[in-house]
Formats: C-alpha cells, sequence, structure tokens
C-alpha cells in the first residue's frame, strides 16, 4: 500500500490505538519515522520501539504506547507540515507548544530533534508536528 504522508499516517496509528488502549502499534519501518520516534522516547511521550523484519524485507517499529493511571500521555498530537502544505521556521522562530509544556519536532540539517534542541543548536528547519 502507497502513503502519500509516512509521518502523518504514523501520527495517526499512534492516536488510533491510544483511543483504543493498546500497549503497542505497529508502522512501516523508515528512517524517518525512527528519528521522529527517537525524539519521542526521548520526551517521554512513548516507552520506546523496536524493529522487527516482515516477510516482504520492509521491516516493521513496534511502538510501545505509554500511559499514566489509565490514560495516554500523549494528549494532543497534531501534523503540522503536510506533503501539499510544508511548514517551515527559521533558527529564531520555533514555536512553542503550550508555552514551553508540549514539544515540537522539527527536522533541521543537524538531524530530527525537538524545539528546545534546535532552538539551543540554533537551527531552523521543517516543523513536523507537535505533541502535547
Amino acid at each position: 500500500m502507497s502513503v502519500n504522508d509516512p509521518i502523518g499516517d504514523m501520527l495517526t496509528r499512534i492516536r488510533n490505538a491510544q483511543l483504543r488502549g493498546k500497549s503497542t502499534v505497529s508502522t512501516p519501518a523508515s528512517k524517518l519515522r525512527a528519528w521522529v520516534l527517537d525524539v519521542l522516547a526521548d520526551e517521554g511521550y512513548i516507552r520506546g520501539y523496536e524493529k522487527a523484519d516482515t516477510a516482504n524485507g520492509q521491516g516493521e517499529l513496534i511502538i510501545s504506547l505509554k500511559y499514566f493511571e489509565g490514560t495516554p500521555v500523549i494528549r494532543e498530537l497534531q501534523r503540522v507540515s503536510k506533503p501539499g502544505r510544508r511548514v517551515y521556521a527559521g533558527a529564531k522562530e520555533v514555536p512553542a507548544v503550550r508555552n514551553g509544556l508540549g514539544v515540537s519536532i522539527i527536522s533541521t540539517p543537524k538531524g530530527v530533534m525537538s524545539d528546545a534542541n534546535a532552538r539551543s543548536a540554533n537551527v531552523g528547519g521543517e516543523v513536523l508536528c507537535t505533541v502535547f
């Protein structure tokens, strides 16, 4: 199956799995998805993920979701930059989510990183998504 927006597809899978109360969710593997998941794990929004091989050789990422007292840790997960409308931010205009309580995930020339790391590294880039 061809997906036009792989990051949006992964975020939707995470949202849907949390609505159903699942402990894990799988998504096709790619480097960009893994980098986004690295940021989510570093910020404490997911427990982690692991790569599993499939029969067709594509591979899957098995994401372990995180809950606190029965409610999902991720309250809001939104795709900002879409294939039809890319959103970029300079080093000085990196957006803060909910006055710094949330995290923006940004693809920069130095790699995929959170908004706080992008500000400290003084780099801007494409705003992939926001998490709260």
